[in-house]
């Protein structure tokens, strides 16, 4: 049986498609290559270029592929796009939820791992988050995200899918020998804006704020390893497949 990973030629996806296939996992990937790349996929897993949101296509994947469970990468990701374009992201992410859960419960597969954000959270009132804090998106892309999760845990109630969502933030690196890594165009992440700045490919860097409670009073990050959270990811399907339930982490 097979895992099928979604938006697995995306960032995080595809070092996670990655993962699997070095740890002997039979894997298969959909990707709309959108801001994916077909090049990042690791040549041992079986790729279906298409559309979440196109069931039809997502039959065609079901048929072929006896899916023991689903990973799910395939959302777009950019906050200020999705305060200039909040229908796109609602579009694109949680219609696109409906449209899989449709499929999975007509396939009856029943297991899910959810790349969720910590976005859902919005302002937190204390640090760290915890997964029972409030969530309260404060805008598009993070309610988006919330509304994929609690479709998914109303499709748990209804049909028995399980799922966990994985409430993480700003994520770095790339695979040790360098063969896949972070690739966006435009590119909006800071790590990589930095290193471009530092190449000479990019004039400077901006930042933004200088009345944070720091030293220098600028904004400060937490980061996470992508194969950290790849691993993190495989960890969560494996939780799934011993047959505990649903779960959610930050």
């Amino acid at each position: 049986m097979s895992i099928l990973v979604l938006g697995g030629a995306g960032y995080i996806g595809s070092h996670t498609v990655d993962q699997l296939v070095n740890q002997g996992f039979d894997v298969a990937v959909v990707d709309s290559l959108i801001t994916g790349h077909r090049a990042a996929v690791n040549t041992q897993a079986r790729f279906y270029e298409g559309d979440i949101r196109d069931k039809d296509f997502m039959r065609t994947v079901f048929d072929q592929e006896e899916v023991e469970g689903v990973i799910h990468f395939a959302a777009f990701s950019i906050v200020p796009e999705s305060m200039k374009s909040p229908l796109k992201y609602f579009d694109n992410n949680t219609y696109g939820m409906t449209a899989l859960l449709e499929v999975m419960t007509e396939f009856d597969v029943k297991k899910i791992v959810f790349s969720s954000t910590a976005a859902t959270y919005g302002e937190p009132k204390s640090i760290p988050i915890k997964e029972n804090d409030p969530q309260i998106p404060t805008n598009p892309y993070g309610e988006s995200k919330l509304m994929m999760e609690t479709m998914m845990r109303w499709a748990d109630k209804a049909y028995g899918i399980k799922f966990v969502a994985l409430r993480y933030f700003n994520v770095a690196g790339a695979k040790a020998d360098g063969s896949i890594g972070e690739d966006h165009h435009p590119e909006t992440h800071l790590l990589p804006i930095v290193l471009q700045v530092a190449a000479g490919d990019r004039a400077e860097l901006s930042i933004f704020g200088d009345d944070y409670e720091t030293p220098d009073g600028t904004n400060v990050r937490d980061y996470v390893h992508v194969l950290d959270l790849a691993d993190a990811h495989i960890l969560a399907f494996k939780y799934l497949a011993a047959g505990n339930g649903s779960n959610a982490s930050t």
